[in-house]
């Protein structure tokens, strides 16, 4: 079986992934030590929540998982409904990273490679397509593909040493991370 459009990156349904990368290269991108992570996994992982479920139910029409929450017009919209609902400082702050997430979901994804879903509706209606006639088929590529298993393993490798630099095994750190979203570990230079 050849692996669906996309390629390497552009492996679906890596929501370790999407979490850990997206909070590394945010970590490390924006620097802000005060930005509430909890918001930030939300974005990242929601076009598969939302998409996913979506696309299993129709698979014979669209034979992808990946969809209108995959385009460049749903992260647009998340972005203009934070900064239309949110006033400058605390709540723009607390959920523009929603909006980071899903903008970032998408360049973890490779979306690029599937520029029918990426450009969606402005290319015209259609969804790229994997390929693949039936969930059974995509699905069992999934779960042997390499890349995906690789994905995952990074993402849980970088939350774990996220964890342990921020001592979140401590009953009393955890809570304020639950509590606050933020994290102790130094963003390093």
């Amino acid at each position: 079986m050849a692996p669906p459009a996309g390629g390497f990156l552009g492996t679906p349904l890596v929501l370790l992934w999407h979490a850990g990368a997206t909070i590394a290269f945010t970590r490390y991108s924006f620097r802000d030590p005060q930005m509430d992570l909890r918001f930030l996994v939300v974005g990242a992982v929601l076009p598969d929540l939302i998409d996913t479920p979506i696309g299993f139910a129709v698979w014979p029409s669209v034979q992808n998982v990946r969809l209108a929450a995959h385009s460049l017009l749903f992260a647009a919209l998340i972005m203009t409904v934070v900064l239309l609902l949110t006033r400058r400082g605390r709540p723009r702050k607390r959920w523009m990273p929603v909006a980071i997430g899903v903008l970032l979901h998408q360049v973890f994804d490779a979306m690029w490679r599937q520029p029918e879903t990426l450009w969606w509706p402005f290319q015209g209606w259609e969804f790229s397509s994997t390929g693949y006639a039936t969930v059974s088929e995509y699905l069992t590529w999934l779960v042997t593909d390499p890349t995906t298993w690789l994905l995952e393993a990074v993402g849980l490798a970088y939350l774990v040493f996220l964890a342990y630099r921020s001592n979140l095994t401590h009953r009393a750190t955890l809570a304020a991370f639950f509590k606050t979203g933020r994290v102790q570990a130094p963003i390093g230079r």
